[in-house]
């Protein structure tokens, strides 16, 4: 798997350092069979292994009723396919993977407490299509100001995850983060092989997760995964995970969810440093859920943890397989 080599890869590496839900039970999830172990203290770790994508697990009831939303309404290309899981793309180095329920980490009962941003410059034309959907909205009122930091709508899927098509504007806000969107390119959604016109396409995304202790949660991801903000918005703080690819830490208080103990996303990392990573976790970096990497799966090879807050974050690498043909060549090899 490659590390991204662009205008937009090398800014980002100069930005960063380099089934059941339970937490106390086993999952006998394809994603990963895991076990809880120990919370360890300890100092934070230098030399940062690499992230060459990252990824967002959703959990359905119907999957392939979300697959048809998201690959014929959004228009969103379908790059792996293993029946109950789907991994579609979104931009560059951003993927989200719709899974089914019954067979995932996480039930479709449990809150959806992520909102997943599509970064666009096309703001009003996805307005247009959108709206004259039958697609759900949070709020009907679009009302963009090219003066203020970030314009954007807020959809909903099909089973309720919520979709926020954003935009962020020249600001002094976003000082450090309109330049990397600005040299990332569109990648444009299906065209003939959805409903959503061709020309539309996305730059990247921001997975927005909701804490009750931000300044921890921001000690957690700067010093154990090595992250340098980008963004500041008071409410939420923005890190770039990849190439076109950021999370966003969110006050529960302040965002558009509260903060819950059980929630249905898992955030996964694509990387090529999965052992260096998994020593990292074990050496005490985070607590894990996998007792050792999954390796008995031959498409993928993969361990998950949690963050202190209980999302649960996966490391992933994708091996040579034909059912990975066309994943492979979304991440150039």
């Amino acid at each position: 798997m490659r590390i991204v080599r662009s205008v937009v890869a090398a800014a980002v590496t100069a930005s960063i350092a380099c089934g059941s839900s339970s937490r106390d039970e086993t999952s006998a999830s394809s994603e990963s069979v895991s076990e809880t172990a120990g919370r360890t203290e300890a100092a934070p770790v230098t030399g940062t292994p690499g992230i060459t994508a990252n990824n967002a697990f959703f959990y359905y009831a119907d999957v392939e009723g979300a697959a048809r939303f998201y690959t014929e309404t959004l228009g969103l290309r379908k790059v792996a396919d293993y029946g109950f899981a789907k991994i579609l793309q979104i931009a560059e180095t951003s993927f989200l993977t719709l899974v089914d329920a019954e067979r995932g980490m996480h039930s479709a009962d449990e809150p959806k407490t992520v909102a997943l941003a599509l970064i666009t410059d096309q703001l009003d034309e996805w307005w247009d299509y959108v709206s004259g959907r039958e697609i759900p909205l949070r709020s009907t009122g679009y009302s963009p100001d090219p003066t203020t930091a970030h314009d954007g709508f807020v959809a909903i899927d099909p089973e309720g995850y919520l979709l926020e098509f954003e935009r962020f504007n020249e600001h002094e806000e976003n000082a450090r983060f309109v330049p990397l969107l600005d040299a990332a390119p569109t990648l444009p959604v299906g065209g003939d092989a959805g409903e959503a016109p061709g020309d539309l396409g996305f730059k990247a995304t921001v997975i927005w997760t909701y804490y009750r202790d931000i300044p921890a949660m921001q000690r957690f991801y700067e010093d154990r995964f090595g992250l340098d903000m980008i963004v500041d918005q008071g409410l939420a703080k923005i890190y770039p995970t990849s190439a076109t690819g950021y999370l966003g830490l969110v006050d529960e208080t302040r965002g558009m969810h509260r903060f819950t103990e059980d929630k249905a996303v898992t955030l996964s990392f694509l990387t090529d440093d999965l052992d260096r990573w998994f020593e990292r976790a074990r050496d005490g970096a985070f607590e894990l859920r996998s007792e050792a990497i999954e390796t008995g799966n031959p498409r993928y090879r993969a361990f998950v943890g949690y963050d202190p807050e209980g999302y649960f974050i996966e490391f992933d690498t994708f091996l040579e397989h034909p059912d990975n043909d066309d994943l492979m060549a979304a991440l150039g090899r």
